[in-house]
């Protein structure tokens, strides 16, 4: 059995602000690096592989964790939100309304003009997912909330288009079992760093 876990970068500016990164480069911030230096991995996890998206909010966060700069990998890459990069997701509900829920309740093929769906990074996902079980070496991945949530809804079978069974929490582990062709199944949800 190959082991995938998936922690989700430190915090940035941005996201205190609430304002959409997807593709766009945003650092961690003070803030977001001491809190990463504060995370304690556990002691299983000291042999595993380590991979990051190449953003650097996920690599500085790799680097703090790990020790050293690991190999990246694009399609660890957060979802391009495309034309709603640099925005608040709240103010573009209040100023789209109706036409913004419309897009939200498409849940899986949800897609910001010019931007990509979570049912696009899932198959660049499954593709990384099959890589990983063909190496069998537990691996590590640094990324982003996005593409945690991609790989959720692989492995339960959810649609998006209504509230996830369990919430995904920002600075925790999730653990999963990766599986013949890319396939995750869950083997706990947001475990304490």
């Amino acid at each position: 059995m190959t082991k995938l876990v998936l922690i989700r970068h430190g915090v940035t500016e941005w996201n205190k602000k609430k304002i959409v990164q997807g593709h766009t480069d945003v650092p961690l911030d003070s803030s977001g690096q001491q809190q990463v230096s504060n995370w304690i991995l556990p002691q299983k996890l000291n042999n595993f592989r380590w991979i990051s998206s190449p953003l650097g909010r996920a690599t500085e966060t790799a680097n703090i964790l790990s020790g050293f700069n690991p190999e990246t990998d694009n399609r660890l890459i957060e979802m391009d939100w495309g034309q709603w990069e640099g925005c608040i997701l709240n103010d573009l509900r209040e100023e789209l309304g109706d036409l913004m829920a419309a897009w939200e309740a498409k849940g899986l093929d949800f897609r910001a003009p010019d931007g990509e769906s979570p049912r696009e990074v899932q198959k660049r996902l499954k593709d990384l997912f099959s890589d990983i079980f063909e190496q069998k070496e537990d691996t590590i991945a640094v990324c982003h909330k996005g593409v945690i949530r991609a790989a959720y809804a692989m492995a339960v079978g959810w649609d998006m288009k209504s509230k996830p069974n369990d919430k995904i929490l920002d600075n925790c582990l999730h653990i999963f079992e990766v599986e013949f062709g890319g396939a995750l199944s869950i083997v706990k949800m947001n475990v304490s760093m």
